[in-house]
């Protein structure tokens, strides 16, 4: 390549945004899915995504174009990974920046003008999906699972307060395995990343109240050089 060159415009890549979102629901962890109301892939349904603008970063577009595919704003958002497959887009060659967020269960969804509707999937029991999409969720499961094991990213799954039980769920939905419960909580209290409320979960009356714990302010940081769990 000549010093200076500079692609043509039909030569270079568009780059596009994709953002995985994940929460858990009824016991089981799932995706928000758009179904998209345009070709390619129409009516099959997808991340919600969208292509970069010129005067936006990459997290800023990912964070408009769930917004305005899904509603769902003011997300804790990381970059995943870039996804680059010639042929991944039927369109033309299209890189993807994909990103994941985590929301608790009560957040309010509805589509966007480029969705017919929106709906959350189990991972489990995924439709059949638009583009290559069946392989970032998979990626981002991977990635979830282990930035579970190292870090306490998964204060952004639960409420403000929850009790140990409720946080030992969801890491075992998450993580797909049973985990030991006294080995869990000694763990989880040597990472330091809780902070005791003072206040309990009535039971239903069969036992004692639970203690209720938020996460530390700083507990998003990486917590130890070691996995926690299991």
């Amino acid at each position: 390549m000549s010093e200076g060159y500079l692609p043509s415009p039909t030569e270079r890549p568009a780059v596009s945004v994709d953002v995985v979102i994940f929460s858990l629901r009824e016991g089981d962890l799932k995706v928000l899915l758009i179904r998209r109301a345009a070709p390619p892939f129409k009516g099959k349904w997808a991340i919600p995504g969208g292509f970069v603008r010129a005067n936006e970063s990459l997290e800023e577009a990912a964070l408009r174009e769930l917004e305005e595919e899904t509603g769902v704003q003011e997300v804790y958002l990381e970059q995943l990974y870039t996804f680059g497959e010639p042929k991944r887009d039927p369109r033309g060659r299209i890189i993807t920046v994909a990103y994941f967020a985590l929301v608790v269960d009560d957040v309010s969804t509805h589509a966007g003008a480029e969705a017919s509707e929106t709906q959350w999937h189990s991972m489990h029991a995924l439709p059949e999906l638009a583009f290559d999409h069946a392989e970032i969720l998979k990626y981002a499961l991977q990635r979830l699972r282990y930035k579970l094991e190292y870090t306490a990213v998964g204060f952004e799954l639960l409420p403000n307060e929850f009790t140990l039980t409720e946080l030992q769920t969801a890491y075992e939905i998450v993580l797909g395995e049973t985990l030991d419960k006294r080995n869990f909580r000694r763990r989880i209290q040597d990472a330091e990343v809780l902070s005791e409320t003072n206040r309990y979960r009535e039971g239903d009356g069969q036992g004692r109240p639970a203690k209720l714990y938020r996460y530390k302010k700083n507990a998003t940081t990486e917590v130890k050089a070691r996995r926690l769990f299991p």
